[in-house]
Order: C-alpha cells, then sequence, then structure tokens
C-alpha cells in the first residue's frame, strides 16, 4: 500500500484568500490613492504594494526559482531608482505572483521543505551575511508572515482614508 503524497498547498489553505482581498482592495484605487499614505514617514500605499510583490518575486523566483524567468524583473521593483506603479500594473503583479506562489505550492510536498538555498548570485555579498542558507520551509513562512503583516498595514492605510480594507471599510 502507497503512502499517499500530499502537496504544500494543503498546508496553507487560506493564503488564497489573502490574495483575492489584496486584489479586491487594490483594483479600485486612483492613482491619488496609491499615493497616499498613513503618516508621513510611511511608504505610500502604492509602495507598500510594490513592496508586497517584489518580496513574493525576491523570495519565490529570486531564491528558489519556482517560477518562470520572466517574473524576473519583479524581482528588482522594489529597488531605488524603479518607476511608480500604477493600478493595472500592481494588480497583474499581485496576480503573476500568486500564480508562481500556487503552482508552486501545489507541486512541492512536504519532503521538499528541508532543500536548503544558498544566497542567490544576484544578491550583494553584504545581504549574503543578512541572510546566509534559508530552507525552503523558512522562504514560505518568511514570505506568508510578510505579507500578513504588510497586508494589515495596507488594509489600517485604506481604512485611515474610509476606503475598503481587508473587511470592507473600517
Amino acid at each position: 500500500m502507497t503512502e499517499p503524497t500530499y502537496s504544500l498547498m494543503m498546508f496553507y489553505q487560506g493564503w488564497e484568500n489573502i490574495q483575492r482581498n489584496l486584489v479586491e482592495m487594490i483594483a479600485p484605487l486612483s492613482s491619488e490613492q496609491l499615493a497616499l499614505s498613513t503618516a508621513s514617514h510611511h511608504w505610500s500605499l502604492g509602495r507598500l504594494v510594490t513592496h508586497m510583490v517584489a518580496d513574493r518575486a525576491w523570495w519565490f523566483q529570486g531564491w528558489m526559482c519556482a517560477g518562470n524567468p520572466d517574473l524576473d524583473p519583479i524581482v528588482h521593483w522594489d529597488e531605488e531608482g524603479q518607476p511608480v506603479r500604477e493600478t493595472a500594473e500592481l494588480v497583474a503583479g499581485l496576480e503573476v505572483t500568486w500564480q508562481m506562489i500556487s503552482g508552486a505550492l501545489q507541486r512541492w510536498t512536504p519532503e521538499d521543505l528541508g532543500y536548503t538555498f544558498s544566497n542567490p548570485a544576484f544578491m550583494p555579498e553584504e545581504e549574503w551575511k543578512i541572510w546566509g542558507d534559508c530552507t525552503r520551509q523558512w522562504i514560505i513562512w518568511h514570505v506568508l508572515e510578510h505579507e500578513i503583516y504588510h497586508t494589515g498595514e495596507l488594509s489600517l492605510g485604506l481604512g485611515a482614508y474610509g476606503m475598503r480594507g481587508l473587511y470592507g471599510k473600517a
């Protein structure tokens, strides 16, 4: 009798709800709304979403090569000098990076969690010292916790302006 094989998606059910809520929060926003921030020392709402999309690509594509090489430019969206992203591009970035994450979680099994990744070649040496080698399990959890944190931050910012946050209008 063979043991059933489970994908990691079984363990990360619910993440797709964060994705759906992010798209629903961002899709109706104008350029002016994306430029708003909750405080003068905080990133704009658009910059926050850009950071979230880039983080997904940085870890899943840049570190784990989980998607298509066409996603490589998104890895750098968060760097200085990058253009401001408009709503349609942010939504497209959320969608394409979610497809990458979802596909990877469906392919990978619990046995894959222990695989260790070395620092990617694109990473500057000073960052190598910060991150070191990372397991697939740590990377997945790190991206998810990062997403939960910033989704809450985004929701709070939207609610402060009377716009729809994670659970509707605040």
